[in-house]
């Protein structure tokens, strides 16, 4: 009883940490805003959390989408390797579609972005071709 309770416990904070993160990808700090890319990277990489990001999946969407857009380098990088994680936990199903068709154009006007930082563009192009082998639905 008492390790169900525990291990509750320990879900509701780990849920409380990751909303906070997703809530500091607004911040007008690109320090903070890259912390949280970073955090959200290491949650996202290390344990299976879809039931957590189907409910949020648009909000952290929206807010790649914005790292992406106005983020630079390092930003752009990380803002990539989320969507990459996002995209593998939401799987082949329509959340993974949604997600990949929303930021697909994004990714290539950021690869294709010779001002771009190298880094920024080798995290889009992998983010584009993982999320296109996972969850596009459309062949070409």
């Amino acid at each position: 009883g008492s390790e169900a309770a525990s291990e509750q416990g320990q879900e509701e904070e780990v849920e409380d940490r990751l909303k906070e993160h997703m809530d500091n990808l607004q911040d007008k700090s690109a320090k903070v805003r890259q912390a949280a890319l970073r955090s959200l990277r290491l949650a996202l990489a290390s344990k299976t959390l879809s039931e957590f990001l189907l409910e949020r999946r648009l909000t952290l969407t929206d807010s790649l989408e914005k790292c992406l857009k106005k983020g630079k380098g390092e930003e752009q990088a990380l803002a990539g390797t989320v969507l990459t994680l996002l995209c593998l936990q939401m799987g082949s199903g329509p959340e993974g579609e949604e997600v990949f068709c929303s930021l697909k154009s994004l990714l290539v006007s950021v690869l294709t972005d010779s001002t771009a930082s190298p880094s920024a563009r080798q995290s889009c192009a992998t983010a584009l071709g993982m999320c296109c082998y996972i969850a596009a639905a459309d062949l070409e």
